[in-house]
């Protein structure tokens, strides 16, 4: 082994992943392949029959496809690479670099969905109201059915000692949410196309009854307000964990203070961020008249179930 290797190796795993990681990569590519598949079927259906309301949806489709294959090649890379050693703390934030990716396209998505209302405002087109209903409809089913599959089924001082902790294996009293942001991003762009194809089919339903060809191009701009808002907090959320947020609702670093302040000891240093869905990571610097060994203190922390990975320096107060 290299200098550099050995370097990087380390006696520990730093393998951060979600706790449901493997199942959520099958069931993105599930989706995937439902949705490209669909895709193919209306565009090509559209060609062959000449309906343009076909070929239009099935190319919205296939964006929300590309933004989901951003998804799934995250959780793809993160589970290949989660024991390389080059990644100091592992890949679990890869997934939250990959929503943030999402939640850019899905923006731009809401953008394109209110200027395309826009210009049907001041340039309406003739609207084939059945097949156009048809194809909203049978899109809503396709997206429900990968909504379903996509459902979230559970969120420097000089020292004397330093060490680390890894506590996957201690029982835990406490637990955070373990929420996994890629997950989320693929779901809300399912989400997105179902919102879409419901509105939709409200405005069209208006519109052959009443005359209202009025109603989709507003529908259009309605749900695109509704997805820029998605997108902003899911860029708000995942742009967190990448820039190491500690968001207010989080009370980690309280939990942390309460089982290490006991007695004379005081946390003279603390830095809390996320290392992936369901872990943390932490530093902490204590200051003590009487200083205990490292793993005194790791043991107080046993009872914290996302805090897998602590580095402890102690020193002697005063």
């Amino acid at each position: 082994m290299s200098d550099a290797a050995a370097r990087l190796s380390s006696p520990h795993t730093h393998v951060f992943l979600g706790q449901d990681h493997a199942r959520n990569e099958r069931r993105t590519w599930l989706v995937i392949a439902i949705t490209a598949t669909m895709m193919v079927i209306e565009i090509a259906a559209g060609t062959i029959y000449g309906s343009m309301a076909l070929v239009a949806d099935g190319w919205h489709m296939s964006t929300h496809a590309a933004a989901m294959l951003i998804a799934a090649l995250a959780y793809l890379f993160a589970r290949r690479h989660a024991t390389n050693p080059r990644f100091t703390f592992g890949t679990g934030k890869f997934g939250d670099l990959a929503a943030f990716a999402s939640a850019v396209v899905l923006a731009l998505i809401a953008l394109l969905i209110g200027w395309e209302s826009l210009l049907r405002f001041a340039n309406p087109v003739t609207i084939n109201f059945q097949q156009a209903i048809i194809v909203a409809v049978v899109g809503l089913a396709v997206n429900l059915l990968c909504a379903w599959l996509l459902r979230d089924d559970h969120s420097h001082h000089g020292h004397h000692h330093h060490d680390h902790a890894h506590d996957h294996e201690h029982p835990h009293d406490h637990a955070h949410h373990a929420g996994d942001n890629n997950l989320r991003a693929a779901y809300l762009h399912v989400l997105a196309d179902a919102l879409t194809s419901v509105l939709a089919i409200v405005a069209l339903v208006l519109g052959s009854l009443y005359g209202w060809n009025w109603m989709d191009p507003a529908m259009g701009i309605v749900g695109g307000l509704v997805i820029a808002r998605w997108s902003w907090g899911l860029i708000r959320d995942a742009g967190g964990v990448l820039v190491d947020y500690v968001p207010t609702a989080e009370d980690l670093p309280d939990e942390i203070r309460a089982a290490i302040e006991l007695g004379d000891d005081t946390i003279t240093d603390l830095h809390v961020w996320q290392l992936g869905p369901g872990h943390h990571g932490a530093i902490i610097s204590i200051a003590s008249p009487t200083p205990q060994n490292p793993a005194a203190y790791r043991a107080r922390l046993a009872h914290i179930s996302d805090l897998s990975h602590v580095t402890i320096e102690v020193e002697r107060a005063g």
